[in-house]
C-alpha cells in the first residue's frame, strides 16, 4: 500500500503543513502514476495479441513486467487523465491537473522501463514460466532468473510513484 500511495500521502501531509499548489501537483502526479500503471496493467493483460517489451519491442508473454500493448497504453493515459479530472473537480488548480497527466504517464512509463530492465525476475520450474513472485500461482517456490534480486514489484511501484511525484512537481512548478 505504501508503495502505491506513500508519496501521495507525504504530499497531502505537506500540503496541510505548508499549503501550496506545488504539493497538490506533487500528490496528483504520484496518485496518477499509481492509477495509470494499474489501469494500463489491468487492461493490457486483457488485450488481444502478445504484448511487446517497452525496451526493444520484442513480443513477451502476457503479464511480463515491461510488456506493453496499445490498449494498455491508452488505459494508462486514461488513468492519468482521470486523476487530472478529479484534481480539477476538487479545485486543486491547473498545476495539479497538468501534474497528474505528466506524472501519471511518466510514472507509469518508468514502471514499465524498470520492470523490463532491472526488476527482479523469478522462474517456476514446475510450470516452466516466469513470474515476479517468490511462490508461483501453482504453489511451487520460484528461483531467481534475472534483474536485481532486491528490486521487487513493490520497490518498482514506489520508484514509479516517486517519478510521478517529481514529474508532477516539476510540471506544476512550471505553471505556478
Amino acid at each position: 500500500m505504501l508503495a502505491n500511495g506513500g508519496f501521495f500521502a507525504v504530499a497531502a501531509l505537506l500540503s496541510l503543513v505548508l499549503p501550496s499548489p506545488l504539493w497538490w501537483a506533487t500528490g496528483a502526479g504520484a496518485l496518477a502514476a499509481a492509477t495509470a500503471d494499474t489501469w494500463g496493467t489491468e487492461v493490457g493483460t486483457l488485450a488481444r495479441g502478445l504484448p511487446r517489451s517497452i525496451v526493444g519491442g520484442r513480443p513477451v508473454p502476457a503479464g511480463t513486467s515491461g510488456g506493453i500493448t496499445l490498449a494498455g497504453t491508452v488505459a494508462s493515459v486514461a488513468g492519468a487523465a482521470f486523476v487530472a479530472a478529479l484534481a480539477a473537480l476538487a479545485g486543486w488548480g491547473g498545476a495539479a491537473a497538468v501534474g497528474a497527466v505528466v506524472g501519471g504517464v511518466g510514472g507509469s512509463t518508468a514502471d514499465s522501463l524498470l520492470g523490463a530492465t532491472v526488476q527482479a525476475r523469478r522462474w517456476c520450474d514446475r510450470c516452466d514460466r516466469g513470474t515476479e513472485r517468490d511462490v508461483h500461482d501453482c504453489g511451487a517456490p520460484t528461483r531467481p532468473a534475472g534483474g536485481l534480486r532486491w528490486l521487487g514489484n513493490d520497490a518498482v511501484n514506489a520508484l514509479s510513484g516517486l517519478a510521478g511525484a517529481l514529474l508532477g512537481a516539476l510540471s506544476g512548478t512550471a505553471l505556478t
